[in-house]
């Protein structure tokens, strides 16, 4: 017997309901109950859907989007930039546990964006250099910051084998509402 995936518009719909949700509650997330612990322990994940998210503390993809324990395959990194990590775990995503949506979420008032807008030392500097690649000479922020999710997608579109029904996306938080906006 076949095992069912999740479909990209079906994910992008929970995905878009959730955040509904979100935007008007005052606590947020999914289940996270005893149940879901257990069965997914015992059953294994299951997510719909695979979240490219900043590492930013503001941005929490599961209460963004009122999921609970094994509903989204999240990986954080600051500036939700792509490297071979990255799309390493996007593989895994789609080709073992069959996601077949990938949303990068990028933010408002992302420091990584504003940090690759100044000249950076250290390690920050291999994801600032990377946004700046993105960005060009953009100097709005949040121009930059869908400049970036646009960067980040083209990349996992470009870099990662297309399975039959996968969908890649990219999406703006917004840090002071709480509303996601959809490319």
């Amino acid at each position: 017997m076949k095992e069912e995936y999740v479909s990209a518009s079906t994910a992008l719909k929970r995905l878009k309901d959730g955040n509904e949700i979100y935007i008007n509650s005052k606590t947020a997330c999914g289940d996270v109950s005893i149940e879901k612990r257990l069965f997914t322990s015992e059953h294994g994940q299951k997510p719909y859907a695979v979240i490219v998210s900043c590492s930013d503390s503001r941005v929490i993809p599961e209460c963004i989007f009122s999921a609970g324990i094994g509903d989204l395959f999240v990986i954080r990194v600051a500036g939700n930039v792509i490297d071979n990590h990255q799309l390493g775990s996007i593989e895994y995503a789609v080709e073992h546990l069959g996601c077949k949506l990938v949303v990068v979420l990028g933010h408002t008032l992302c420091g990584a964006v504003g940090a690759s807008l100044k000249q950076n030392g250290g390690y920050v500097k291999f994801i600032t250099d990377e946004i700046r690649r993105a960005v060009g000479d953009e100097t709005d922020a949040v121009k930059a910051s869908i400049l970036n999710i646009k960067q980040s997608v083209s990349k996992i579109e470009n870099l990662l084998k297309k399975s039959d029904g996968l969908r890649i996306l990219g999406a703006l938080y917004h840090t002071d509402t709480g509303v996601v906006d959809f490319n």
